[in-house]
């Protein structure tokens, strides 16, 4: 469960700071400068709860070592293969499960843009 709120939030965290990377990127020479102000201070906020949240996963990671060892003490060798690859592709279908949600919206606002453009 912690893996799971571990990856959700370095997803979230890193989607954020892109987009408000894009928006810095995007303003003009002419932007008021309160604007850049208030989306570097932003980026900044935003670059030190992604730095948080690494030392969370590696927190997670080590917590995760332990219990697999306790784990192997206790199972026959192909089910403590079978756990391994399960925690090994946790991590991998849930970031592909928040790329493929995002592709959604993606598709639902485009959708949107092109109905309300008709």
């Amino acid at each position: 469960g912690d893996l799971d709120k571990v990856v959700n939030l370095l997803l979230s965290l890193s989607g954020r700071l892109a987009r408000v990377e894009t928006a810095l990127g995007s303003l003009g020479p002419h932007a008021p400068a309160e604007d850049k102000l208030a989306l570097r201070e932003k980026q900044r906020l935003l670059m030190a709860q992604l730095e948080d949240a690494k030392e969370l996963k590696e927190h997670v990671g080590r917590r995760e070592e332990a219990v697999g060892a306790m784990v192997a003490r206790y199972l026959p060798a192909e089910h403590l293969q079978d756990y391994q690859h399960f925690v090994k592709m946790k991590s991998a279908l849930i970031a592909e499960q928040r790329e493929l949600e995002e592709k959604i919206k993606l598709g639902q606002e485009q959708l949107r843009c092109l109905r309300e453009s008709l």
